[in-house]
């Protein structure tokens, strides 16, 4: 199984100079070429925080290297807190307004139940930073954000059920087809999944046509056979084999769980008008957190319990999955957590300080999340 080309510059055998480069080689990015650039690289890479975050991100130097000076972009508070409740906020009344009740009642029942169940909301803040890190209006970038988490809640109903992974529990309440049965269950995933897409193109305004084409055909790739159905089928097939890789298991978790992820980042830098150079910066950054959210997922499923999680505990376990702290171990996985922290960091460098900071803290949230 061929690991999944993070860019045009990865090279599968270049060591990554960390504790783990004999263990995951095929990870490493080389973004800069020169001295100046990889001078400048370290000083950003330390300068964005990599802490555990707190209510309000503050006081974050940013030190730049311009020609042979070096100048500090002026300290700036970024609510962190603030910011993610308040875009939450827009998403939750735009997915609620998106989909209403009407006949057949069971249907829209059924979909509203597990959209508006709760969430973190992750993805569709991306897409709005995103947009807005490149310079576009917040209002272009809601529908795609919804549409991102119209399929987010599909692949979480179809996941948990029985002839998948046969989950009882999803944000901390029982799962869909608990709820409705396995036939509503599957209904209402292929509807939040075929509308997600008549969302974008029905609901996007003040954005070019050709804009709106790419960014409905970013979600399309993610979803389907290069993405999502990819990568849950690889783990399907994975279950309970014990010669599973890293190389397969960064092929599975790069599609099922980063590719929507990518999507939602890329689709906002689109429909904001983003430079082609943007565009691909940001969809680095978004495979490097695409599998932060991963790595940082398996070390939480066996580590917290399950009413900690909102969802099963040690499911991957009992399933006999591949996980990378099965591959690696618990510490290994929490060393490549913190590298995947940086690569992310170093992808933002260029970007506007204040305009990257909800990325800078959306990627430590990501990291450091407790469910």
């Amino acid at each position: 199984m061929s690991s999944m080309n993070l860019g045009p510059n990865s090279m599968l055998n270049q060591t990554i100079t960390t504790k783990i480069q004999t263990i995951i080689p095929f990870l490493a990015i080389p973004i800069f070429s020169s001295t100046n650039q990889q001078q400048t690289r370290n000083k950003l890479v330390s300068s964005f925080p990599s802490l555990k975050l707190s209510a309000v991100l503050t006081n974050t130097n940013i030190v730049k290297d311009k020609k042979t000076e070096e100048e500090t972009i002026p300290n700036f508070n970024f609510n962190f807190n603030g910011y993610m409740l308040e875009k939450a906020n827009i998403v939750n009344k735009a997915l609620d307004e998106a989909i209403v009740l009407q006949e057949p009642e069971k249907i829209y029942e059924a979909m509203r139940y597990s959209l508006l169940a709760g969430g973190k909301r992750v993805r569709p803040v991306l897409c709005i930073a995103a947009c807005g890190l490149v310079g576009g209006k917040e209002e272009a970038s809601i529908p795609s954000a919804c549409a991102v988490e119209m399929i987010h809640t599909m692949s979480l109903i179809h996941d948990d059920l029985p002839c998948m992974d046969n989950d009882d529990l999803r944000r901390g309440k029982p799962t869909n087809h608990k709820v409705y049965g396995e036939d509503v269950a599957v209904l209402a995933g292929d509807a939040l999944l075929s509308f997600a897409f008549e969302h974008v193109a029905v609901s996007t305004i003040g954005v070019p046509p050709e804009r709106i084409v790419r960014a409905i055909a970013e979600l399309a790739k993610a979803v389907g056979k290069e993405g999502l159905v990819a990568g849950q089928i690889v783990d399907l097939e994975s279950e309970g084999k014990s010669n599973v890789g890293l190389e397969t298991l960064e092929f599975i978790h790069l599609r099922k769980t980063a590719a929507l992820l990518e999507a939602a980042v890329v689709m906002g830098a689109i429909v904001g008008g983003g430079t082609e150079d943007e565009i691909e910066k940001l969809r680095k950054f978004a495979r490097y957190i695409g599998l932060l959210f991963q790595v940082v997922d398996d070390i939480l499923d066996v580590t917290k319990s399950s009413e900690e999680l909102g969802k099963t505990a040690g499911k991957d376990l009992t399933a006999d999955k591949a996980t990378y702290p099965k591959l690696l171990g618990l510490e290994k996985s929490k060393e490549f957590a913190d590298k995947l922290i940086k690569d992310a960091h170093d992808c933002l460098i260029g970007f506007d300080v204040e305009k990257a900071a909800p990325l800078v803290a959306l990627t430590n949230y990501i990291a450091y999340r407790q469910n």
